[in-house]
């Protein structure tokens, strides 16, 4: 049997928290996927995905993470035919000194009031990724112009 290959984007996002209930929030203005997220961005071809996370970090939040924990995956295929994955971390360890990018501003928010917040379109689902253990996959795909989705 051969070995069918497919187009992949990589990227990343990241669930920084602290001991006091807070997690790392970022609010995208004008990227075609607006609203609150958390930090993140491409893989870099050629470069480790460990290191693509600790690097959008540093650069959409000026701080440094160690240990970021995969936590799921969220996955889609795209119109191109294309698929889009997105590696889920989270961690808890950071250092450095809180600053905002032209990407969007960056802002501690206590994690029970973050659905009260407009997050970004399915950020909401995508939230369970990382805080339910039972959930590692979040995938969706246009069925007769319908979207249907799927937490495994």
């Amino acid at each position: 049997m051969g070995h069918s290959y497919e187009q992949v984007t990589f990227t990343n996002m990241c669930m920084v928290y602290d001991d006091n209930g807070n997690v790392l929030v970022q609010e995208r203005v004008h990227t075609g996927w607006d609203g609150i997220v958390f930090p993140g961005g491409h893989v870099d071809f050629g470069e480790d995905f460990v290191d693509a996370v600790k690097r959008e970090v540093l650069e959409e939040s000026g701080l440094e993470i160690s240990c970021p924990k995969l936590c799921g995956v969220k996955q889609w295929m795209r119109d191109d035919g294309s698929r889009y994955v997105v590696f889920c971390y989270k961690t808890n360890r950071f250092s450095g000194t809180l600053t905002s990018s032209e990407e969007g501003e960056v802002r501690w928010v206590k994690l029970d009031e973050l659905k009260k917040l407009p997050l970004a379109r399915t950020m909401e689902k995508t939230l369970q990724l990382f805080l339910d253990d039972n959930i590692c996959e979040y995938s969706f795909r246009l069925e007769n112009g319908e979207r249907i989705e799927s937490l495994k």
